[in-house]
């Protein structure tokens, strides 16, 4: 997460909304008819695109709930034969900006500190100049998030390490990660999470099911004001009230 920093990968919610609730891949067989392997605890693993998640949040909520505890939000989303076995952050340290960059680094601890895997990209200076009057200057432009999330799915893949994979994002760049997987192994079934304000047409076609992350999922998994490890303490920022 940072602040101030925009990445907008993904059309915004909009127009372009899922008509039904999902259910391939996701839940039962809706028939009745289970079999024992369909009784079969699943492992899930989370995969949170967490620049897309932020921006979302942000946008549909300020900064009431950016304190977000990833481990029970993704508890929240399981179903009675699931289990969770991994929660993977993928983000980039705020540069330029040392009140940012503070409160993200709290919320990474805190993070790690539940178990949460995190996994840091970079951003990258972008010179800058004005057409009309030649003025310059330099931006951050967020890299690697993307590529690291896909790889790192692809990866857990390879290595059977999950049953079900939840993707936290509306970015349509993890399709073709998407499409690999799937193709990669069928028994797999891969969901897409879409967080609020964000949802992607066409990442929703190329995974078996799809859900939106509501407010009421947000607003009940939220960290404590203050979380422990090890002797270290991570306290929510008070401007991320």
């Amino acid at each position: 997460m940072g602040d101030g920093l925009e990445k907008r990968n993904g059309p915004r919610e909009g127009a372009v909304e899922p008509s039904v609730k999902p259910t391939a891949g996701y839940g039962l067989d809706a028939s009745g008819s289970v079999t024992p392997r369909q009784l079969a605890v699943k492992r899930v693993a989370v995969f949170v695109d967490g620049f897309n998640l932020y921006h979302g949040m942000h946008e549909a909520f300020g900064r009431k709930y950016l304190w977000l505890d990833l481990q029970a939000l993704s508890l929240s989303l399981l179903k009675p034969d699931q289990k969770l076995v991994a929660v993977h952050y993928f983000t980039a340290r705020v540069r330029n900006d040392p009140q940012g960059a503070a409160r993200q680094a709290l919320y990474l601890g805190a993070l790690k500190a539940t178990g949460v895997r995190v996994v840091e990209g970079r951003f990258q200076e972008k010179p800058q100049e004005c057409k009309r009057c030649g003025a310059t200057w330099r931006s951050y432009e967020e890299k690697e998030s993307d590529v690291n999330l896909c790889v790192g799915l692809m990866e857990a893949a390879r290595l059977r390490q999950f049953d079900v994979a939840l993707i936290v994002s509306g970015d349509s760049d993890m399709v073709p990660a998407v499409k690999a997987v799937r193709h990669m192994n069928t028994s797999l079934r891969l969901i897409a999470a879409f967080p609020p304000k964000r949802f992607s047409d066409d990442l929703r076609r190329s995974v078996h099911a799809h859900l939106r992350i509501g407010t009421a999922k947000i607003r009940q998994s939220q960290l404590d004001d203050v979380v422990s490890k090890d002797g270290r303490d991570y306290q929510r920022p008070g401007y991320w009230h």
